[in-house]
C-alpha cells in the first residue's frame, strides 16, 4: 500500500487528507480492521516510536496509551502487585502474571483512566490474547503493534461493531534522517530526533546525593523517553515501572510540574485503601467508575459523597477522603522519579516534586539558577543527574 486516503484531516473540513511515503515505497503498515482517520495515525506512529525506544532501553516489554498526539502513560512490564491490579481495575484477569506485554498495558491503561478514555494503543511486542482481552472492554479507538496472536486478532476485530483500528507496524521500518512538515504552505525540515536515551545518559549527577539505583533509573528512562513524544512543554512522574503523571503543553514549566504532579498523587491515592473499597454499584460501566473515583479523590465537578449523588454510583455513602487523610497518605509515598523535557528555571520545580514524592530527577540543566536548583534538591537529598539535551516535541 503506498497511500491511504483517510476521511478528513484534524477537522472534517480539511479534506483531502490522506498518508503516503514521499519517496513512494510502501506504507510500512497493515491495517488489519478499521479505518483509521489523520489523529489516530499521528497518534500511533509517535507512540510506536515510544514503545519501540523504550524497549531498546530497558529490554522489556513495554505498552503506552496515547490521547491527542501526547501519551497518557508508558509503562514496562514488571508484575503488578494485588494493590496495582486492583487500582487499575485488573484484579479479575486471569493469565495477568504470566504475560508481559499485558502487565505493561495494564499499568498503562490503569495509571490516569480518565484521560485514557478513547485512546490510541501501541506495544512493543506481539498482542496475546491476554492483552486483547483487557483491550477489548476499555473504551479506545485503536491500536498499533508488530504483530498480533490469531485469537487476539479476532477479539480486536469484534470491538465496535468490526470496526476497531487495527494497525501492524513493520518493526524493521527505519524512517529517513530528515523530516519535513507544512505550515501555512511553508515547508520546515530537520534532521529526526535520534538522540538516545540510556543508562549513561544519567552518569552525570550534579548533586551531593550521588545514588540513582537501577529501578530509578528504568523509571527515569521512561519519563525521559515518554518526554521525547510528548507535547512541550513537559515533564513527567513516573514509579515503579510506569509513568504516573504527565503534564503536557503548558506554556510555564511550573504549570507542567503541577499538573504532572497532581496526576501522580490521584495515582497514588488511588492505591489507598479507602479508594480501593470503594462500594460501587454492580451495574456502573468502568468510565462512569473512573469519573467517580477521580471526583471522590479530587472533589471536583460533584461531591460524589453528597446526598442524592452517591446513590447513582454506590451502595452506601462512603465517608469523604479529607484533605488531611490525602496529605497522610502521601507523606508516605517516596522514591519517584521525574524527568523535564528542558531545564528548570526556578526551584519551584523542585519544592513541588517533593511534595509527589520525588527522589530522583533528570532534566537537562544550563539554566542560569542551576546552582539554586541544585540547592533545592540538596535540601531534600534529591539525587539529580544533567543529561544535557533538550527533548522538545511539536
Amino acid at each position: 500500500m503506498k497511500e491511504f486516503e483517510l476521511k478528513y484531516g484534524c477537522n472534517p473540513n480539511q479534506k483531502p487528507s490522506s498518508i503516503y511515503m514521499r519517496d513512494g515505497s510502501d506504507l510500512p503498515i497493515e491495517i488489519l480492521s478499521g479505518r483509521p482517520g489523520y489523529i489516530n495515525f499521528l497518534d500511533a506512529f509517535n507512540s510506536w516510536q515510544l514503545v519501540k525506544e523504550l524497549k531498546e532501553a530497558t529490554g522489556m516489554a513495554c505498552a503506552t496509551s496515547f490521547k491527542h498526539v501526547s501519551p497518557t502513560s508508558a509503562a514496562v512490564g514488571k508484575p503488578l502487585s494485588e494493590t496495582l491490579k486492583r487500582a487499575c481495575f485488573v484484579d479479575d484477569v486471569e493469565g495477568l502474571d504470566d504475560s508481559a506485554i499485558a502487565s505493561a498495558f495494564a499499568r498503562a491503561r490503569g495509571t490516569d483512566r480518565m484521560c485514557s478514555f478513547g485512546d490510541w494503543i501501541a506495544l512493543s511486542d506481539v498482542c496475546d490474547v491476554t492483552t486483547a482481552l483487557l483491550i477489548k472492554r476499555e473504551v479506545s479507538d485503536g491500536i498499533i503493534a508488530p504483530g498480533f496472536e490469531p485469537e487476539a486478532l479476532e477479539i480486536l476485530r469484534s470491538k465496535r461493531k468490526g470496526n476497531y483500528n487495527i494497525v501492524k507496524i513493520d518493526s524493521s521500518y527505519v524512517p529517513e534522517e530528515t523530516e519535513e512538515k507544512q505550515v501555512f504552505g511553508i515547508t520546515f525540515r530537520q534532521g529526526r530526533n535520534n538522540f538516545k536515551i540510556d543508562r549513561a545518559l544519567l552518569s552525570n549527577v550534579v548533586t551531593k546525593n550521588k545514588n540513582i539505583p537501577d529501578d530509578a533509573a528504568i523509571d527515569l528512562m521512561i519519563s525521559l523517553i515518554t518526554l521525547k513524544y510528548t507535547q512541550s512543554n513537559s515533564v513527567c512522574f513516573a514509579a515503579d515501572g510506569q509513568a504516573i503523571g504527565v503534564g503536557a503543553g503548558q506554556q510555564s514549566r511550573i504549570h507542567c510540574t503541577r499538573l504532572a504532579g497532581g496526576k501522580a498523587d490521584t495515582w497514588q491515592l488511588r492505591q489507598s485503601e479507602k479508594v480501593l473499597s470503594l462500594p460501587f454499584r454492580d451495574d456502573i460501566g468502568r468510565p462512569d467508575r473512573d469519573n467517580a473515583v477521580d471526583g471522590y479523590i479530587n472533589q471536583n465537578e460533584e461531591d460524589v459523597t453528597a446526598d442524592g449523588v452517591w446513590q447513582r454510583y454506590f451502595t452506601k455513602r462512603p465517608e469523604p477522603f479529607t484533605k488531611e487523610e490525602q496529605r497522610a497518605f502521601l507523606a508516605s509515598c517516596d522514591g519517584v522519579s521525574l524527568g523535564s523535557d528542558a531545564f528548570f528555571p526556578f526551584s519551584d520545580n523542585i519544592e513541588r516534586a517533593y511534595r509527589s514524592g520525588v527522589k530522583y530527577i533528570a532534566e537537562p540543566g544550563g539554566s542560569v539558577r542551576d546552582d539554586a536548583v541544585i540547592e533545592c534538591c540538596d535540601k531534600y537529598d534529591i539525587a539529580m543527574a544533567f543529561t544535557g539535551m533538550r527533548l522538545f516535541h511539536h
